[in-house]
C-alpha cells in the first residue's frame, strides 16, 4: 500500500509541475504570437526607439515608457536594496529575540499589503509631501521610485535573511577565532558567503519593481514623454498597458500586447543575467 501511495503522489507532483510549465508556455505563446507580428507591422526600430505615443494617428513609440521603467526600477533599487540588506543583517545577526518578534511580523505584514494600498499611501502622503518640498505636482519619477523602494523591501529582507541564516556558524566562529570583531565577522565572513541568496532576493525585488502597475499609476504622473528630471511625470510599460487596454482596439490593442512582449523580454534578460552571475560564482 505504501508503494502505491508513493506512486500516486509522484504522479500528482508531476502533474503539478507540468501544469506550471504549461501555464508559462501558454502565456509566452499568446504574447509572442500576437505581439511579434505587430512589432513587424509597426517596425522594430520605430516601435522601440520612437519617442511619440499617439494611438489616434497610429504612432506607437515606446521609448519613453522603456526609459520610465528603467528609471523607476533603478530608483527603487537605490532606495530598497541597501535598506533591505542592512535590515536583513540586523534581523539575522544583531537583533535580540524581543525586538525580532516585533520586526519579523511587521516585515511579513508589509509583504501582504496590496499594491493599491501602497498607491493610496503614496497619493495621500508622499505626493503632497514631495510637492511641498520640491514643487511641481508631486506625481513624479522620484515619488514612484521611493514608493517602489518601500514595496520591494519585504522581498529583499525575507530572502536575504534566510540566506544569511543558512550560512554555517563555522564561518562566523572561525572569523572570531582569528581575532575579528562581531561586526567584521558578520560583514566580511558571513555576508560574502550569503551573497548568492542575497542576489536572488535583489533579483526578485527588481522583478516586482518592473512589474508593478497600480501603485505606479497612482503616483508617477503617467506622462508618455521622455522624463527630463527626477521630479517630472513618467509612464512605465506596465502603466501604459493598464491605462489604455480597456478601450484599445485594432492596431492600438496589438501595440499594447507588443509592449507586454518587450516587458517580458526585460524580465527574461534580468533572469538570464542572474543565472549567468550564479554560474560564474560556481566556477
Amino acid at each position: 500500500m505504501r508503494k502505491y501511495k508513493e506512486q500516486i503522489m509522484s504522479v500528482i507532483f508531476l502533474i503539478a509541475a507540468c501544469a506550471s510549465i504549461l501555464a508559462v508556455i501558454l502565456i509566452c505563446a499568446f504574447l509572442f504570437i500576437n505581439g511579434i507580428p505587430t512589432i513587424g507591422k509597426i517596425g522594430l526600430g520605430e516601435f522601440i526607439t520612437g519617442k511619440i505615443w499617439m494611438p489616434k494617428v497610429e504612432i506607437f513609440g515606446i521609448f519613453p515608457m522603456i526609459l520610465g521603467s528603467i528609471y523607476v526600477t533603478a530608483g527603487a533599487i537605490i532606495v530598497g536594496v541597501p535598506i533591505g540588506i542592512l535590515a536583513a543583517v540586523y534581523m539575522a545577526r544583531f537583533c535580540n529575540d524581543k525586538v525580532y518578534k516585533i520586526v519579523k511580523p511587521a516585515v511579513g505584514l508589509l509583504a501582504g499589503i496590496p499594491s493599491v494600498v501602497y498607491g493610496f499611501f503614496g497619493m495621500v502622503v508622499l505626493v503632497p509631501l514631495f510637492r511641498s518640498m520640491f514643487g511641481g505636482t508631486g506625481n513624479s519619477l522620484f515619488t514612484a521610485s521611493i514608493l517602489l523602494g518601500i514595496m520591494i523591501l519585504p522581498t529583499i529582507v525575507e530572502v536575504s535573511e534566510s540566506a544569511i541564516r543558512a550560512v554555517p556558524d563555522s564561518y562566523y566562529e572561525g572569523s572570531l577565532g582569528l581575532g575579528a570583531s562581531h561586526e567584521r565577522s558578520v560583514f566580511f565572513a558571513v555576508l560574502p558567503a550569503a551573497k548568492s541568496g542575497i542576489l536572488a532576493g535583489v533579483v526578485l525585488g527588481i522583478g516586482r519593481a518592473i512589474g508593478e502597475t497600480m501603485a505606479v499609476v497612482m503616483v508617477a504622473g503617467n506622462q508618455a514623454v521622455v522624463p527630463s528630471g527626477l521630479f517630472n511625470g513618467v509612464r512605465t510599460l506596465t502603466s501604459n498597458i493598464v491605462l489604455e487596454m480597456g478601450y484599445a482596439t485594432d492596431l492600438h490593442r496589438e501595440a499594447l500586447i507588443a509592449t507586454a512582449v518587450v516587458l517580458f523580454v526585460f524580465i527574461l534578460l534580468i533572469n538570464l543575467c542572474f543565472a549567468a552571475l550564479k554560474k560564474k560564482e560556481n566556477i
